[in-house]
């Protein structure tokens, strides 16, 4: 009897793992915690909720769009990157900057694997993590397009540079070890039903966001009795994606776009809804004027930007971007943290070849802080 009662607990366990995803605690956590503010009651509730309807609005929504049409095109036009960037040594550099300066950190994990296959040089791995802006570009993107047409070209014209000095003029020996493999992400398998619900659900958020972006009240067009309901499903199931996700923060080519989205637009949407939530908690309760703050510290910006780019994975430098979307940071700012930080390309460059990935990133913080301070000396006010 005893046996019989485990297996049925192991078997229920085993369809709601199938059916919800992996349960983890920590993150459960935090979905409880934002659960708990969103209901509380008085201040706490409504400024929570609003918030919510504002990240989802705002930014879910449009990095949804955004990397459902990236996604769908690398899908239809899917092509061996490493075997051309193998081939093509005299454009190696170039290639991989721009393959770091597609939105996402999937290209410059690509441009790391092939490295670690003895397939590019050093150089094309600097360039690669220079350009890219990790995840934080569909951010940029969706909601600030003329300061990412600024950002990203920019990036990658430092990117091709940096590469092609440090193939010149680089004296370390850093040859891969072509024997180690890097396993970009796990291959989730499927298409999930809560992979195509929140993917629907971004539809009426697109339709709320463009509106609103053209300047009209979508209050007075749509109604709260509209707006909150789909805005806050879509923030609560995006939380329950990532709370539930078998997956760091990546997602594998292998995956259908859908899944891709429904995970990657929810591991963005945390830090966002989280940057929301610290930057107007701070101001209503803790009457603290994080902008007035920050500008006691200006000349420092850049250089903090900086050394939040050497954190590995895009979860911080979502929050620069967020804070620079909100006036808290300038764009000297945003432009170093830009090119300072590698995304989550930086996990698998470590975890292949730690000395290689720390030299990297130090290379790239060189031309961070020079255009950085460019900026904030000779164009201070510049997309502020």
């Amino acid at each position: 009897m005893t046996f019989d009662m485990t297996t049925n607990s192991n078997a229920q366990t085993f369809i709601a793992s199938e059916m919800l995803g992996p349960f983890r605690s920590r993150r459960l956590l935090v979905l409880c915690l934002f659960l708990v503010l969103a209901l509380a009651p008085g201040t706490v509730g409504n400024l929570t909720r609003g918030l919510m309807v504002d990240a989802y609005v705002q930014v879910s929504a449009f990095v949804a769009a955004t990397l459902l049409l990236f996604y769908g095109a690398e899908r239809v036009f899917r092509f061996d990157i490493g075997a051309a960037l193998k081939k093509s040594k005299r454009f190696q550099v170039p290639l991989a900057a721009l393959l770091g300066t597609t939105p996402g950190c999937g290209g410059a994990v690509v441009v790391v694997a092939a490295y670690s296959s003895g397939n590019v040089s050093f150089g094309a791995v600097v360039a690669t993590l220079t350009a890219t802006m990790g995840d934080a570009a569909f951010l940029l993107i969706a909601t600030r397009p003329n300061a990412a047409l600024v950002v990203l070209p920019l990036s990658f014209a430092v990117g091709i540079l940096s590469g092609w000095l440090v193939d010149r003029f680089n004296r370390f020996d850093l040859t891969p070890d072509t024997s180690g493999h890097c396993e970009i992400a796990p291959v989730i398998g499927r298409t999930r039903w809560k992979d195509y619900t929140y993917v629907g659900l971004t539809l009426p958020g697109l339709v709320f966001g463009v509106t609103q972006v053209t300047g009209a009240d979508i209050v007075a067009i749509f109604g709260t009795g509209l707006i909150f309901p789909l805005a806050l499903s879509g923030s609560f199931l995006g939380l329950f994606i990532w709370a539930t996700s078998p997956l760091k923060a990546m997602t594998n080519i292998a995956d259908h776009p859908v899944t891709r989205v429904a995970e990657e637009t929810s591991f963005i949407s945390i830090w966002v809804i989280i940057a929301y939530l610290s930057y107007s908690y701070a101001e209503t309760f803790g009457g603290f004027d994080l902008q007035a703050a920050f500008g006691t510290i200006g000349v420092l910006l850049p250089l903090i930007a900086v050394l939040v780019g050497f954190v590995p994975g895009c979860g911080p430098q979502v929050l620069v971007a967020t804070l620079y979307l909100n006036g808290v940071l300038p764009f000297a700012a945003l432009i170093g943290n830009a090119i300072s930080n590698d995304g989550d390309a930086l996990f698998p460059a470590i975890a292949l070849n730690p000395r290689a990935a720390l030299i990297a990133t130090g290379y790239s913080a060189i031309p961070a802080l020079v255009v950085g301070y460019g900026f904030y000396i000779f164009a201070p006010g510049f997309m502020n």
